[in-house]
C-alpha cells in the first residue's frame, strides 16, 4: 500500500528569511505496511463509530513508553539553536479547518508544515521521519468530527500523545480530547453543544498566552467548535487546567464543564530519568503536549496567531535546553546546509526540489486536498494557439433595451444550445457584466459528462463524455479520471496572447460555459453518492463567440476566438450589424411573448415533496443528534420540490423568475440534446478567479423573509444581523472556507474583508460574508474548484463528515441543486454561483431545491418553515407561468 506524506508548497515570504520558491513539488513516500492499529476497544464507539455513542467514555491505557533507543538518544544529541525555521508535522483529523491551522503556522514557523491525514501514516513511519530523519521540531494534531474514543477518528493521534512525550505537541479541540482521553480522562457530553460561539477566556498567564490579557471584559474571546468536553471529576493527576471560560459567556453551563473548556497540559511525569516540569509550577518550558477546546485558527478568535507564536517560542527553548552542545559545530554546518531547523533527508529533499529549475510544462504537479493527490501530467498534450477579437460599443446596452433585448434578439428566436450567465441584479455592486452566447463557430462544442454506475456506493469517480462538435459529429468516451481532471487538462493545453485581451474590464473571453453537479463531489475527496442523479453530472458549452455587457459603464462587447491557423470575422460582423439594428421599441415588442402568459389556476397540480414536512422535521432532529454527538458542526439539510411541467418556451419562464427575483449570478443554460433548461436565480457565488490571481468566495448562511411594510422590514432584517444562531451559522462557513482556499493560496493571503454583512433580495435578507486570497503559482484553475467543490454553504462542517451524514438522510441526489454555473475562460480564470432559488426543467418535469443549515441552535419547526421560503420565488413563477 503506497504511503503518501502530503506536503503544500507555497510562495510566500518568511518572516526571518528571504524569499523562498516551493513549485512543483512531486513528493512521494512508499512503504508496504499496514495501517497504525488501533488500541482502544471499539466498542465504547456502539457499533460504527457513528451514531449513538455513549454519553461517558473513557480510556484507562498503561502509560507504556517506547524503550531509551538509539533513535531517541540520537535526538537528544543534537544542539538546536535559535532556528529560522521550525518544522511542523500536522496532523489532520479528517477537518475542515486543518488548513487555517496550516496558513497560520507557514507564517510563524516560516516553513509549510508537513499535513498528513491520522491514517496515513503507520506507527513505525512516524518514528522514522521523527527519531530517524529527525524530520519535525514539533507535531499539532487538528480538530475533527467524532470523539476520541472512536479509532476511525483519532487515528494515530492517541499513540502520538501517549507515547512521543520528548517532542512538543499541541493538540486543538479533538487533539485537547484526545489529550485527556488518552490518560484516563473521561469523554461526555457538554451541557449545551457550542459550535461558532464565543467565550471570554481566563488563563493563568503560562508562557503559551504571553502576551494575551485574560478575563472578563478583556478583549480575550475565543470561538468553540464542540459539543463534547473532558469530565473535570475525571482529570488525572497528571493533568490540570490553565484557562478556563467566563460564566457570563455560556450562563446555562455549569462550572464543572467551565473547567474543562481549557489547555491541558502535563503536571508531572518521571520517565527514563527525565523530570518534565509544567510551566505554570516552575516557570520553565519543559512542556510534552498542550492542548486547547477552542479553535485559535478562527477568524473570530482574538489573539490566535499570538497562540501559534508562542508556542513556536515554547518549541525552539525546549530544544535549547535538552539538546547537548557536543555537536554544536555539526549543527551549525548542517543548518547553513539546509536552512532549516535541524537536519533531515525529508527537508533536503523539499528545497532541493525547489531550488532546481523545474518550470518545464513536462512536469507533473501535485496538489494536497483531503485525501487525494491531485497529480496533473502534462506530457504528450495537444497544445492549441488560440486568438482573440473583440470590439466594443459604447453606452449602447441601453440604447436598444437592455441585456434582456439583446439575448431575445440574438439568441432568443430559436434558444436551443443557448447560455446567459445574467447579473440581473446589479444593486450595490453585487455583480457588473453579464454574458450570452449560442451555437457558434468553429471551435463550439458541448460535453455532457455521466458518472458511472455508482448507486452502490463504492464508486470514486470515473465516467462517460459525450462530446459533439459544431458540425454535429458525436463521440463518448470513458475518463477514468474524471471529468474535472479531463477539463483542467483542456484549460493547460491553452496557449494565448495576454496583450490581446489588454483593455477588457471582465475575465470572460471565450471557454466553458456550463454546470458541475452536485454528485461530482466524488472527484473533490468525497467516497461516494448514494443516489445517482436523472440529470448529467457536469454540462458545458465551449463558447468561442459571445457577447458581453458592462451593466456599470453600459458598455457592449462582441468577442470571438479562434485557432491561430485560421482567422475570421464573420460572426463579428454580422452580430454587429444585428446588434446596431436594435432599438428600445423592438426591445418592448419582445417582452410580450415572455410575460406572464397565464395565471395559475387552482386545478392544476402543485408541486410535491420529496419528504413531507413530519419527515423533513424528523431529519433536522437526527442531524441535531449527530450534532451532540460531535459528528459534525453544521449539516446543510435539503430537499427537493417536483411537478410534471409542459412548457413550450421554457425562456419566457426564465424571465419571469428574473423578473419577480432578479439576482446577481443568475443563469439561463438550455442543453435541448438533454432535455435540460436551467432557470437559475442565484445570489450566492462559489467562487471566482480573476486575471490576478485572486481567488473569491462569498457564502449565504441566515435567510430571513422580507417585511410587508417598512418598519417590519428594517426589524426582520436587524433581527437577522444580530441572530446568534445566524451569525454562528455564517462563521461556520467562513472558517470552512478559509480552511478550502488555504489549501491553494499564498500563506498569509487569505482574509475576510467583509464578515456577515447583510443584504436584501426581492423575497429574502441574507447574511453574506466575502474570503479571499491569492492563488499559489503551482495550482491550476481547477485544482482551485477541486479544493473548495462542493460550496461549504451546501454541506456543512466539517465537509466530508457532513456530506456523508446527509447522504445517509437526504432521499434523493441534489442533481443540478447545491452544484455550481459558471465560466472556465480559456485563460483559466473562472467564475461560479451556486446552484439554489433555481428550477431545473428536465424531460417534462420541473425541480426545486432548497435546505437550511442545522446547527445545535435550530428549530425544526423554523428549518422547515426556512426551507419553504426559499422555494417560493422559483415555485410561484412555475405555477404562476404554467
Amino acid at each position: 500500500m503506497n504511503m503518501s506524506m502530503r506536503l503544500l508548497s507555497s510562495e510566500f515570504t518568511c518572516p526571518t528569511s528571504e524569499t523562498k520558491q516551493y513549485k512543483n513539488l512531486n513528493f512521494l513516500l512508499s512503504k508496504s505496511s499496514v495501517r497504525v492499529s488501533s488500541f482502544v476497544n471499539k466498542d465504547i464507539c456502539n457499533g460504527d463509530g457513528r451514531n449513538g455513542r455513549n454519553t461517558r467514555v473513557s480510556c484507562q491505557l498503561t502509560h507504556g513508553h517506547l524503550e531509551e533507543s538509539y533513535r531517541r538518544k540520537k535526538r537528544l544529541q543534537v544542539l538546536l539553536q535559535k532556528p529560522d525555521f521550525v518544522r511542523t508535522l500536522l496532523i489532520d483529523n479528517y477537518d475542515s479547518y486543518t488548513y487555517n491551522i496550516y496558513q497560520e503556522l507557514s507564517m510563524i514557523n516560516g516553513v509549510p508544515p508537513v499535513v498528513i491525514q491520522n491514517d496515513d501514516w503507520t506507527w513505525e513511519e512516524l518514528c522514522y521521519y521523527l527519531y530517524e530523519e529527525n524530520a519535525f521540531d514539533n507535531i499539532v494534531i487538528s480538530p475533527g468530527p467524532g470523539s476520541p474514543a472512536c479509532p476511525e477518528d483519532i487515528g494515530i493521534c492517541l499513540q502520538i500523545l501517549l507515547e512521543c512525550r520528548d517532542v512538543p505537541v499541541l493538540g486543538v479541540c479533538l487533539g485537547h480530547q484526545a489529550l485527556g482521553y488518552v490518560h484516563g480522562a473521561q469523554v461526555v457530553h457538554a451541557s449545551e453543544p457550542v459550535h461558532g460561539r464565543l467565550s471570554e477566556v481566563e488563563h493563568n498567564g503560562c508562557q503559551l498566552f504571553h502576551g494575551i490579557p485574560s478575563g472578563r471584559n478583556s478583549g480575550f474571546k475565543v470561538v468553540r467548535y464542540h459539543s463534547l468536553v473532558i469530565d473535570s471529576e475525571s482529570l488525572p493527576e497528571v493533568l490540570i487546567p490553565i484557562a478556563w471560560t467566563s460564566t457570563s459567556s455560556l450562563p446555562s453551563i455549569g462550572s464543572k464543564e467551565m473547567v474543562v473548556q481549557t489547555l491541558l497540559i502535563i503536571k508531572k511525569l518521571e520517565m527514563q530519568g527525565f523530570l518534565w516540569v509544567s510551566s505554570i509550577l516552575q516557570g520553565h518550558t519543559m512542556v510534552y503536549s498542550l492542548t486547547f477546546q477552542f479553535h485559535p485558527e478562527s477568524v473570530a478568535t482574538c489573539h490566535g496567531s499570538q497562540i501559534f507564536k508562542n508556542f513556536r517560542e515554547i518549541t525552539e527553548d525546549y530544544w535549547l535546553r535538552f539538546r547537548s552542545s557536543h555537536n554544536k559545530e555539526k549543527r551549525a554546518n548542517s543548518n547553513a546546509y539546509t536552512q532549516v531547523s535541524s537536519a533531515s533527508r525529508l527537508y533536503r529533499d523539499f528545497y532541493r526540489s525547489n531550488n532546481e529549475e523545474i518550470n518545464t510544462v513536462d512536469q507533473p504537479r501535485k496538489v494536497n486536498h483531503g485525501d487525494k493527490h491531485l497529480v496533473h501530467n502534462n506530457t504528450d498534450m495537444n497544445y492549441k494557439c488560440l486568438k482573440l477579437k473583440w470590439r466594443k460599443f459604447d453606452h449602447l446596452a441601453g440604447q436598444v433595451g437592455g441585456a434582456k433585448s439583446i439575448f431575445c434578439q440574438l439568441f432568443g428566436q430559436e434558444a436551443e444550445n443557448t447560455f446567459w450567465l445574467d447579473s440581473s441584479s446589479t444593486d450595490m455592486g453585487r455583480a457588473r457584466f453579464s454574458f450570452m452566447g449560442g451555437k457558434g463557430g468553429s471551435l463550439w462544442k458541448q460535453l455532457t459528462f455521466r458518472l458511472s454506475d455508482h448507486s452502490d456506493g463504492c464508486s470514486k469517480g470515473g465516467g462517460f463524455l459525450s462530446l459533439e462538435d459544431s458540425e454535429g459529429s458525436a463521440k463518448t468516451i470513458f475518463l477514468e479520471g474524471g471529468f474535472l481532471d479531463f477539463l483542467n487538462k483542456e484549460l493547460q493545453s491553452y496557449h494565448y496572447d495576454k496583450n490581446e485581451y489588454e483593455g477588457l474590464p471582465f475575465d470572460f473571453h471565450g471557454g466553458y460555459v456550463g454546470y458541475i453537479g452536485y454528485d461530482l463531489k466524488v472527484e473533490c475527496g468525497a467516497t461516494s453518492n448514494r443516489h445517482k442523479s436523472k440529470t448529467p453530472d457536469a454540462c458545458f458549452f465551449f463558447a468561442d463567440n459571445l457577447v458581453a455587457i458592462d451593466h456599470k459603464n453600459d458598455d457592449v462587447y462582441l468577442l470571438a476566438i479562434y485557432e491561430e491557423s485560421s482567422s475570421t470575422t464573420e460572426w463579428l460582423d454580422d452580430t454587429e450589424e444585428k446588434l446596431l439594428r436594435l432599438t428600445g421599441s423592438t426591445s418592448m415588442d419582445l417582452e410580450r411573448p415572455y410575460s406572464h402568459p397565464s395565471t395559475f389556476s387552482s386545478h392544476k397540480a402543485g408541486f410535491a415533496a420529496e419528504q413531507s414536512r413530519e419527515q423533513y422535521i424528523r431529519d433536522v432532529k437526527k442531524c441535531l443528534n449527530f450534532i451532540k454527538d460531535g459528528e459534525s458542526y453544521e449539516l446543510c439539510l435539503t430537499t427537493q420540490i417536483r411537478k410534471p411541467i409542459e412548457v413550450s418556451n421554457s425562456l419566457g419562464l426564465y424571465l419571469n423568475l428574473r423578473e419577480r427575483n432578479p439576482a446577481p449570478y443568475a443563469a439561463w443554460l438550455n442543453f435541448p440534446k438533454e432535455d435540460l433548461c436551467i432557470c437559475c436565480s442565484s445570489p450566492e457565488r462559489f467562487l471566482q478567479l480573476d486575471r490576478n490571481e485572486i481567488l473569491e468566495a462569498k457564502p449565504i448562511k441566515g435567510t430571513a423573509a422580507r417585511g410587508a411594510t417598512e418598519e417590519e422590514d428594517k426589524q426582520l432584517k436587524l433581527k437577522l444581523q444580530l441572530s446568534e444562531k445566524d451569525q454562528a451559522e455564517n462563521l461556520m462557513i467562513v472558517d470552512l472556507l478559509r480552511n478550502d482556499l488555504g489549501r491553494v493560496c499564498d500563506p498569509g493571503s487569505v482574509h475576510v474583508p467583509h464578515l456577515m454583512d447583510v443584504q436584501s433580495y426581492a423575497t429574502v435578507h441574507t447574511m453574506v460574508s466575502t474570503i479571499r486570497g491569492k492563488k499559489r503559482s503551482d495550482v491550476s484553475a481547477v485544482d482551485c474548484v477541486k479544493a473548495a467543490f462542493p460550496g461549504g454553504s451546501m454541506t456543512g462542517a466539517p465537509k466530508l463528515r457532513s456530506m456523508e451524514l446527509l447522504d445517509s438522510l437526504e432521499s434523493c441526489s441534489r442533481g443540478i441543486y447545491s452544484g455550481c454555473i459558471g465560466f472556465f475562460s480559456y485563460n483559466q480564470t473562472f467564475d461560479l454561483n451556486i446552484v439554489i432559488r433555481t428550477i431545473v426543467i428536465h424531460e417534462g418535469e420541473a425541480s426545486i431545491g432548497a435546505g437550511g443549515a442545522i446547527i445545535a441552535l435550530s428549530n425544526p419547526e423554523e428549518e422547515y418553515e426556512e426551507m419553504i421560503l426559499k422555494t417560493k420565488a422559483p415555485a410561484s413563477t412555475v405555477l404562476d407561468y404554467e
